[in-house]
């Protein structure tokens, strides 16, 4: 009869695990939370300090029950939930459920589901983090009187059914308030010109934006500083000028310029890129992430986890990760691929709070084909997301050569200035694996050649080319770009983001249209 029971959150990471830990341990699941505040009432003391009453939800009593009659024939209890705030307090509930002492209780965590790393946890076990289970519990009931408090007013004055929420309130409003400014807009016209231009006596045409007139410099753009050329009449008369203008190179700059790789994933930029790569939803991307988290069967291998908590904000990697990234970059895509030192990243979000690994393989030496044959379509494309995304970390900068020219124009006493710039791409580097994804404006890595030039070097003009613009409204949000909104506000956590643009959906606040949040017409009534 195994002498210790550990306790996890699934029975898939259940199933592993045990492999690892051979016959001396039994590992059973508590499928997610054991204790929750009760549904049909607040739940919450407000008079006596907001003190919680917890009560067993009724799916959950039957895995409890399993939970104790597992402990009566064990020696010892280990808890190994989730390593986050929701796996801490789930810890500590188990605990205090199945009658041991939550300050006495065993506690381990992994941020992977390998062999190495759970031998390694339940070699060096630690007590539950009884700060940690505060800052669950704190949450959790400010998310219960918001929602307790301010659902009802809904239900009453607008419509039964409806939420609201500390997330999803602030996630509905800046849907709202975006689709507000899109009808408040008022496009501004403008115009730019651009020339066509050769080298005087040969056939390399390329083209040279308009940056200034007689007057002055000219605006980019109707925010921007400098003269504006607000309408067709306003350009007409330089558009005649150019016309007949001689050209003529005025200086030539030459500068390399260099790209590093994106981070490594934390739980949010996974969210973002899936969404904008892979067309995932976040909560797509976040249940096929736990997928290959919990562990996928390899021929010769049996059960493993393929990647490493999805929950996180770091963008860390271990050291041991790095040594066997840098391997595979010298082996597979040569040294001068290779970097001399393992790069580091700083996590930057300011709401970041676990002390995690970022989201990467656990070996990449299971590269994507390697493991093609034993994952599903969805699984595939994310994990071999994950993967391109670790492995470019630890790659070489992108090199580009990059040409600005300055050109005159003259027509008489008329001097005018134009600006042509080109770049070309040196060495791929981190590219030939990965780039990021974008949510709007131009690709900064697009090629575009021009012809060797020189100084004081005579043009030829071909053409010129007046065009109208009108100033854009900002952009509905995207799933990637909502989510890296309320990222950067510090609104929730990156890990329940999922859950919060779902219930949206379903509460009939908003609805996705090409990819795009719309809000109905309830959402404005609420906002």
């Amino acid at each position: 009869m195994p002498g210790t029971l550990v306790v996890v959150e699934s029975p898939a990471k259940a199933k592993t695990i045990e492999k690892y830990l051979g016959a001396d341990y039994a590992v059973r699941a508590s499928f997610g939370h054991v204790r929750d505040l009760p549904k049909s009432q607040l739940g919450v003391d407000v008079e006596d300090g907001f003190e919680p009453v917890y009560e067993v939800p009724e799916d959950s009593k039957r895995h409890v029950a399993d939970l104790k009659r597992a402990l009566k024939g064990a020696d010892h209890l280990v808890l190994a939930t989730d390593y986050d705030r929701e796996g801490e307090a789930i810890a500590y509930h188990v605990a205090t459920l199945l009658g041991v002492r939550p300050d006495e209780a065993k506690r381990i965590t992994f941020t992977e589901i390998t062999r190495d790393a759970i031998l390694e946890s339940v070699r060096h076990p630690r007590a539950i983090d009884l700060k940690l289970v505060d800052a669950q519990e704190a949450r959790r009931i400010l998310d219960r009187l918001v929602g307790y408090r301010i659902s009802p007013i809904l239900w009453k004055k607008v419509r039964p059914g409806l939420s609201a929420g500390r997330v999803q309130s602030v996630a509905v409003r800046l849907i709202v308030e975006r689709e507000r400014e899109i009808r408040a807009f008022n496009p501004v016209e403008y115009w730019s010109i651009d020339v066509r231009l050769s080298p005087d006596g040969e056939d390399l045409p390329f083209v040279a934006r308009l940056t200034e007139i007689p007057e002055g410099k000219l605006a980019t753009a109707p925010d921007k500083k400098g003269i504006l050329l607000g309408a067709e009449t306003d350009a007409t008369p330089h558009v005649e000028r150019l016309g007949r203008a001689a050209y003529q190179v005025v200086d030539v700059q030459k500068k390399e310029r260099k790209r590093s790789p994106a981070p490594p994933f934390t739980t949010s930029t996974l969210q973002q890129e899936a969404a904008r790569k892979l067309g995932y939803s976040a909560r797509k991307t976040m249940s096929t992430a736990q997928r290959l988290y919990e562990g996928v069967s390899l021929p010769g291998e049996g059960s493993v986890g393929l990647i490493t908590y999805m929950r996180t904000d770091s963008v860390n990697i271990a050291d041991s990760a790095l040594r066997e990234i840098a391997e595979l970059v010298k082996t597979e895509y040569g040294a001068s691929y290779a970097l001399a030192e393992h790069r580091r990243y700083k996590t930057r979000s300011r709401n970041a709070q676990e002390a995690h690994e970022a989201v990467r393989p656990t070996s990449v030496l299971r590269s994507p084909e390697r493991v093609a044959a034993a994952l599903d379509h969805d699984q595939l494309r994310l994990y071999d997301l994950i993967w391109k995304r670790t492995v470019a970390t630890q790659m070489a900068e992108a090199r580009f050569d990059q040409v600005g020219v300055d050109i005159q124009a003259v027509d008489g006493d008329a001097r005018y200035g134009l600006r042509a710039t080109g770049q070309t791409l040196v060495f791929d580097g981190f590219i030939r694996v990965y780039t990021e994804g974008r949510d709007e404006g131009p690709d900064e890595d697009a090629e575009s050649r021009l012809p060797e030039l020189t100084a004081d070097q005579l043009l030829r003009m071909l053409e010129v080319l007046p065009e109208q613009h009108f100033t854009q409204p900002p952009p509905r949000y995207s799933e990637a770009s909502l989510v890296k909104t309320l990222e950067e506000l510090g609104i929730g956590r990156p890990s329940t983001y999922a859950s919060i643009i779902q219930t949206i959906q379903a509460r009939g606040y908003v609805r996705l249209d090409q990819k795009r949040f719309i809000p109905e017409d309830v959402a404005e009534v609420v906002t």
